[in-house]
């Protein structure tokens, strides 16, 4: 298969299984969606697991890689912080597969498959690690108090982003979520320190 061809069956085997999960997606809606015969899909990809967590790393690296284009945008850890929840104010109105965190939703969903719940814990705590890494920067920058423990502040970073993107998966959530990422962005901008807020 083709570089092209084999990228934008993973891409839209992403998005089948961001919607419906490993367990509840059929061979035959893999079929119907990448419009491939089951011999051609497993001659690509081994196996539906394969498939899946190929699926994943490709969530996980469109993440990895809007975080990165943000940081590169501001100078300041902190403000790239705040502008990341704020992208997350039009959630609920989103045209995408689905609300919640693939990653997350794999973990919660696969626990009996052991190699796509690591998977799915190993990539989310990269993502963690990056969160942890940006006020671990906010902190050598002088932006927030020099006793903060930027580990516990990514941790709850990465709680309210998984907390922002379940409830948008409730009707009618488009405004709350709005309200909540512009008000976690501000509890973020309120940790820098008064003498670096000129």
């Amino acid at each position: 298969m083709k570089a092209d061809k084999r990228e934008d069956a993973v891409i839209r085997a992403r998005d089948l299984f961001w919607a419906k999960g490993y367990h509840a997606t059929s061979l035959k809606d893999l079929e119907a969606t990448l419009d491939m015969r089951p011999g051609s899909i497993y001659a690509a990809f081994d196996s539906k697991e394969k498939l899946f967590l190929e699926a994943l790393e490709r969530y996980a690296q469109a993440g990895a890689a809007r975080f990165a284009d943000l940081r590169a945008n501001y100078a300041s850890p902190l403000a790239a912080l705040a502008a990341h929840i704020r992208s997350f104010a039009d959630l609920g109105q989103r045209d995408e597969p689905a609300r919640a965190c693939m990653m997350v939703k794999t973990v919660l969903e696969a626990a009996q498959t052991p190699a796509l719940s690591e998977r799915a814990e190993a990539l989310l705590a990269e993502t963690e690690a990056r969160f942890i890494a940006t006020f671990s920067d906010a902190l050598a920058a002088g932006e927030i108090a020099p006793d903060s423990n930027p580990a516990k502040l990514g941790r709850r970073y990465m709680a309210e982003i998984g907390g922002l993107r379940a409830y948008a998966q409730r009707p009618g959530s488009s405004t709350a979520v709005a309200e909540m990422a512009e008000d976690i962005a501000r509890e973020v901008e309120a940790l820098r320190v008064q003498g670096d807020r000129d």
